[in-house]
């Protein structure tokens, strides 16, 4: 029986309780509007030209065809962006303009070399056809082992070996550690390309006005990162460019860098009309940032009582076309849900011929998790320790060092862990052949960053709520719950939205679990700022002193007159008479952002004739610091849940030996349904974040942590075979069980 359970420990008035969502009658009917819903007067339709090859040099492009069509308006190449080519000009930002279209090379099949607009969508595509490219094919690198092979041709000169970055983090002495172990197991690991899977495709609509001020719309987890990318990329001012955030169709991580923006601009202003561009389903999959792929090895020491004395790992985690893959966030997350005095990681970002990677939901941490868990696992196995158990005594806690050095503030790592173990579903009999088990932990440290908000006061006592960050998960209730919990107000009387650019002040963008601490707590800071001004004008009004009155659960009352008491509706009522409107605000950058733990269990059966696994019970169990609302919680372990599982049994860029990928569809980029799970049981573990004033913690991202570890645990209790490569195929099962 499905059940969502929470562990409170602190009850409120309005955060931890379930209000309706304020944007779900606008998604329901159709109402709210997405990037590709944008219709202007006279807008044109952009297509991209995109690679055929893997890996070639560009000898020459000739555009001279597509400009001669009748209903071409623009054409842009590299050409036609900024060189980018100062000393005083970022490695980073020439790359980001490379990725954007193509200069000498193409480094991954779909590398955009060329746009068109045109006044229709087919006629673009006819005069994206006539575009003559000659192209020098260069082999394709598939892989990190590939790619730092001795002799592998250079996707970029500057990178011995392909290898962008070596980083080595120690913790401690691990020879020392590991002397001290009596059980010593070391692994390799491989993890396939993978991608976030949103249902909406990357769109942007931009318009570039004989003003020289510029307008963009389009779906992304940070309009203001947006902006800013844009501009960098064009060398164009900031205050020049408003972007207008739509509804998101979902993100994960991959909308956080721009793709097409900068080039609907170029577009704009080179035909004088609005230009919309938007990718198919293979561009998605082809031209946008999945995650790495990598090769792990790890290594772990414990004593014979179950102790975890030393850790090794040495990470290769495929950059893609440009550097930038997760593998140090890699490696700052997979030991951490454990106290090892004795780490040390060898971490290797390298480049290869895919697109360039993007995040995707605690970026690193599952790889790393998978391989760490898998081991932790073995190791239960071999000393005959409870798997749990096993968690609950190597646990990390408050004061733990990480392998960064930092140490642990108040965390939830034992009582996430405890929770596991107490809950049913973990000594629940498992009968029958071919079935199994599996437990793994998985950490993300979580995020903050720049956060703006302003509430302004009406005349009936509701109040407008406008803040900074996109909405990707339930923001906008969450931040309209905690500004209604400090006012005392019902949360249905405020009306949250998100502000354009020139709207708000900047908010940094909705990723690292951070929105609903950094912009909740603006929220709350707006809160104050209209709770103290609120309280001056009922001062005003019974000529009192601010300091006398105070208000109590949406009442406002004298501290020692009773019959002084007003609602927050009928001080609202008198705010123009009493100084004009009034308008809260905050801008903040808070710090203590609260580390979380989850720890996930799965049961599944193994068909021994065809390798097919089908999942049984899978129960997520995570601390939340706080649940502002419970609902989105647990929509969020589902899903991270669900995505876990996609990347541990079906998802793969299956790539051939000339870097195409083979399965870019969704018919055959195979993601979980929800005919082929069940309900997923979630607990919530609420230990509260100190650096929070509801205790907050991030979400979003450690349920995709465990999952692709504990399905493999699982597999291994079915049919007794490790699988150490992912995804776990039928195929791959089925030569397991024939070994």
């Amino acid at each position: 029986m499905t059940s969502n359970i929470v562990l409170s420990n602190q009850e409120f008035k309005t955060v931890g309780q379930r209000p309706i969502r304020h944007d779900g009658y606008d998604k329901v009917t159709g109402k709210a509007l997405y990037g590709a819903d944008m219709n202007l007067p006279g807008m044109l339709y952009g297509v991209v030209l995109r690679s055929p090859h893997g890996h070639a040099r560009i000898k020459s492009i000739d555009t001279s065809n597509a400009e001669a069509h009748p209903d071409v308006r623009a054409v842009v190449t590299s050409a036609d962006f900024p060189a980018l080519d100062g000393d005083d000009v970022r490695p980073n930002l020439r790359r980001q303009s490379a990725n954007l279209m193509a200069r000498d090379k193409v480094l991954y099949r779909g590398h955009a070399v060329a746009a068109v607009a045109a006044t229709s969508l087919q006629s673009a595509d006819e005069a994206a056809a006539l575009i003559e490219i000659d192209y020098e094919v260069l082999p394709s690198l598939n892989d990190a082992e590939v790619a730092m092979a001795p002799g592998a041709v250079l996707l970029h000169d500057e990178f011995e070996n392909n290898v962008a970055s070596h980083n080595e983090m120690v913790l401690g002495d691990i020879e020392k550690g590991f002397a001290a172990a009596d059980l010593v197991i070391e692994r390799e690991f491989r993890t396939s390309t993978v991608h976030q899977g949103y249902i909406e495709p990357h769109t942007a609509t931009a318009w570039w006005t004989p003003q020289n001020k510029t307008t963009i719309w389009c779906s992304s987890q940070g309009h203001f990162g947006m902006r800013g990318e844009t501009a960098a990329v064009l060398e164009l001012i900031e205050a020049d460019i408003k972007v207008v955030p739509m509804e998101i169709g979902g993100g994960f991580g991959g909308k956080t860098t721009v793709y097409l923006e900068p080039v609907a601009l170029l577009l704009s202003r080179k035909s004088g009309q609005p230009v919309k561009v938007t990718m198919s389903r293979a561009d998605v999959l082809e031209a946008s940032g999945p995650t790495s792929g990598c090769y792990m090895k790890v290594k772990l020491g414990a004593t014979n009582d179950g102790a975890l004395v030393a850790g090794y790992a040495d990470l290769r985690f495929e950059a893609g076309a440009f550097p930038g893959s997760p593998v140090g966030a890699a490696a700052v997350c997979m030991f951490s849900p454990y106290d090892i005095e004795n780490l040390t990681i060898d971490a290797y970002d390298v480049v290869n011929n895919k697109p360039k990677t993007s995040a995707y939901r605690a970026p690193g941490a599952p790889q790393g998790a998978f391989a760490v868990e898998t081991v932790i696992d073995e190791l239960c196995e071999k000393l005959s320790v409870d798997p749990m158990d096993f968690r609950i005594r190597n646990a990390a806690k408050e004061g733990t060092r990480r392998i960064t050095g930092m140490q642990n503030p108040r965390i939830g790592a034992v009582e996430t862990y405890q929770a596991a173990k107490d809950h049913d579903h973990y000594v629940a009999p498992l009968e029958g052949p071919n079935r199994g088990r599996g437990v793994a932990a998985g950490f993300w440290m979580n995020g903050s960053g720049e956060a703006c908000a302003t509430a302004t006061v009406n005349d009936d006592g509701s109040v407008g709520l406008t803040i900074g960050s996109v909405d990707i998960g339930g923001l906008r209730p969450v931040a309209a719950q905690q500004l209604a919990e400090v006012l005392g107000i019902p949360v249905e009387t405020v009306n949250p939205q998100v502000g354009d650019t020139d709207t708000i002040g900047y908010s940094s963008v909705t990723g690292g679990s951070g929105a609903a601490f950094k912009t909740g707590w603006a929220s709350y800071e707006a809160a104050q700022d209209v709770k103290r001004q609120m309280i001056e004008r009922a001062a005003m009004i019974w000529e009192r002193t601010a300091d006398e009155i105070e208000l109590v659960d949406g009442v406002f009352e004298h501290k020692s007159d009773s019959e002084l008491s007003a609602t927050f509706a009928e001080i609202a009522r008198q705010t123009r008479r009493t100084g004009g409107p009034v308008v809260g605000s905050a801008n903040l950058n808070p710090p203590g952002a609260g580390s979380a733990f989850g720890v996930h269990m799965v049961d599944v059966e193994v068909d021994p004739d065809t390798g097919k696994v089908t999942v049984l019970r899978y129960t997520v169990v995570q601390d939340a610091g706080k649940a502002i609302h419970p609902s989105y919680v647990e929509g969020q372990l589902q899903g991270g849940a669900v995505q876990g599982i996609g990347w541990a049994l079906n998802e793969e860029y299956f790539m051939n030996d000339d870097g195409r990928m083979m399965n870019a569809s969704f018919l055959d980029y195979r993601m979980p349904t929800s005919l082929d799970l069940p309900m997923i049981d979630t607990v919530i573990v609420e230990v509260a974040n100190p650096g929070h004033p509801f205790g907050v913690r991030g979400v979003g991202e450690v349920a995709i942590v465990p999952p692709m570890a504990a399905v493999a645990n699982a597999v291994y209790h079915a049919i007794g075979a490790r699988m150490n490569v992912l995804p776990i195929t039928p195929k791959a099962i089925s030569e397991a069980m024939a070994k």
